[in-house]
């Protein structure tokens, strides 16, 4: 939900002046968006610690009885796990730490819009696009390094003639892949943080439990709808262009 005061806001204080030094000599909205890029910052880092520690804390002391942690972790991983051998294949494997870090860490964030005073880094164009940017430099990378200068072929189209226009297509539909990454999360959980505040405003109570409910199940299809378009799209660049 929007939250007017956030738990961390302390940080600003310390973090604004050393970040953003020109937007604290300049005030009004320079420091309102200096701000806002600390708090999306601070927030980003939590989700960070939270993910890392609970890795260390499960992983441990791994046991053949495993406790509810480990219990926990191993079906999160082995879940995770499953979904990308189901889409991908065997050789999908090899991109399950890219696919469960950005699912974890897109789920945790958005979780973050739950709990009052905490402030969701995917409710930020920042933090989206920066994912995004990842899962498509991952995908035409991983193309090239598979099928060498061939995969400009992907770009082509199966008609010679037409290929000069298709090129140029092609390469707007996957740039345009950014953009679709990054609006589409950003407009669910930034849209649900809005919309919870305005139902909170006009009915305070049973309105707003409902909405948060239905905000849980938000986070986790978008957690899930990043992590599939990002197993597609890099399963294409593997297969052959045709």
């Amino acid at each position: 939900m929007v939250h007017p005061l956030l738990f961390l806001q302390f940080l600003r204080g310390i973090l604004t002046p050393l970040l953003f030094p020109v937007a604290m000599k300049a005030g009004g909205e320079a420091l309102e968006n200096a701000h806002k890029s600390v708090d999306n910052l601070v927030y980003t880092w939590l989700v960070m610690a939270i993910l890392i520690l609970v890795s260390f804390f499960a992983t441990r002391g791994i046991k053949n009885m495993p406790g509810r942690l480990q219990n926990f972790m191993e079906v999160v991983v082995g879940g995770i796990d499953n979904m990308i051998t189901d889409t991908m294949g065997e050789h999908g494997k090899q991109f399950y730490p890219l696919i469960a870090t950005l699912a974890l860490f897109i789920l945790v964030s958005n979780l973050f819009s739950l709990i009052p005073g905490f402030f969701p880094p995917t409710a930020s164009v920042n933090t989206n696009a920066a994912c995004a940017v990842i899962v498509f430099l991952t995908t035409h990378v991983v193309g090239f390094k598979v099928h060498g200068f061939k995969y400009i072929k992907h770009f082509l189209g199966p008609i010679i003639w037409l290929a000069p226009m298709m090129f140029f297509i092609e390469i707007i539909g996957h740039f345009s892949r950014i953009i679709s990454l990054t609006l589409r999360l950003f407009g669910n959980i930034g849209g649900h943080e809005i919309m919870i505040m305005v139902f909170f405003a006009l009915v305070p109570f049973f309105v707003p439990l409902i909405m948060t409910v239905l905000g849980l199940l938000v986070c986790f299809i978008q957690a899930f709808v990043f992590m599939l378009l990002t197993m597609i799209y890099i399963q294409g660049s593997l297969e052959e262009a045709h």
